[in-house]
């Protein structure tokens, strides 16, 4: 069958198609991104640099590139042993380990970083143990780092289940029968196949880490040059009409989107390329 007789549409009917879909994209896409910009350079850019250099402005990035360091990689972990399990083994359990890791998913970020408060804070269930031995978690960096995993541990996971079921157990089980342990079976066999949807969990990850406001919020404290990541000095830079600030650190964050864009859709490309490739 022809590509045109699947195509049943007029072309007036495709035109605004189309035509609706690039208004909804240019109105709330690009426009942003442009006042974004337009803003953070509107005094020039000097003075855009200048707000970027700012002490508490460069303590906030230092902030964040240091949670999603920390985070990603803890993310990285999880999501591919469970996948492990969930794929290649059959357990009691193994549906309510897949529902708890969709749980982010469900669950406010708001409500995530009061559950923390709950468990960590001064008058929560371990507060007073860890008051007791000087231990902070909440309104400090550790609790960002809770707080960050939480909410990011199902990105990596979630684009690998799918992948290695697909994929199937047949590759492992030919190199065990082959002699190889189960590290070698893991570097050699399983990693290669997976490594471009791992790759794209961890990109995807990794915005969300950086982008993160709710859950921050809530267990941050909101203490400048300590506890503000770049979304939080935004908001503070914002409530206090220093609009050249927080458009200024907004910009890098935008430019982290764009980014985190342009390689989500080469490493989707070189997805398609390479399963498609595998499959003929």
């Amino acid at each position: 069958m022809s590509q045109r007789a699947i195509v049943t549409e007029s072309r007036f009917a495709r035109g605004l198609l189309i035509g609706s879909a690039l208004a909804f994209l240019g109105f709330f896409l690009l426009l942003p991104l442009v006042a974004v910009f337009s803003e953070a350079l509107k005094q020039g850019v000097g003075t855009f640099w200048d707000a970027v250099k700012e002490p508490d402005a460069l303590a906030s990035i230092r902030l964040t590139l240091l949670i999603a360091a920390i985070s990603v990689p803890l993310n990285v972990v999880f999501g591919i042993a469970a996948s492990w399990a969930i794929t290649k083994y059959s357990f009691r359990g193994k549906s309510l380990l897949i529902t708890l890791i969709d749980l982010p998913f469900s669950v406010s970020p708001v409500v995530s970083g009061l559950i923390f408060v709950l468990l960590f804070g001064a008058h929560g269930w371990l507060g007073p143990w860890l008051s007791a031995h000087d231990v902070k978690i909440i309104f400090a960096v550790p609790g960002i780092i809770l707080a960050t995993v939480f909410i990011t541990f199902p990105f990596v996971a979630r684009e690998l289940i799918p992948l290695m079921m697909e994929q199937g157990k047949d590759d492992e089980e030919a190199a065990v029968s082959l002699g190889a342990n189960g590290w070698q079976t893991f570097w050699h066999v399983t990693l290669p196949n997976i490594r471009w949807g791992l790759l794209y969990g961890v990109l995807l990850c990794n915005a969300r880490a950086m982008g993160e406001f709710g859950a921050v919020s809530v267990v941050s404290g909101h203490i400048r040059g300590l506890t503000n990541t770049m979304p939080l000095h935004v908001e503070i830079l914002y409530n206090e009409y220093d609009f050249v600030g927080a458009f200024a650190v907004a910009s890098l964050l935008a430019v982290l989107a764009l980014v985190t864009l342009v390689a989500k859709s080469v490493l989707e490309w070189r997805f398609d390329y390479h399963h498609g490739g595998a499959g003929h």
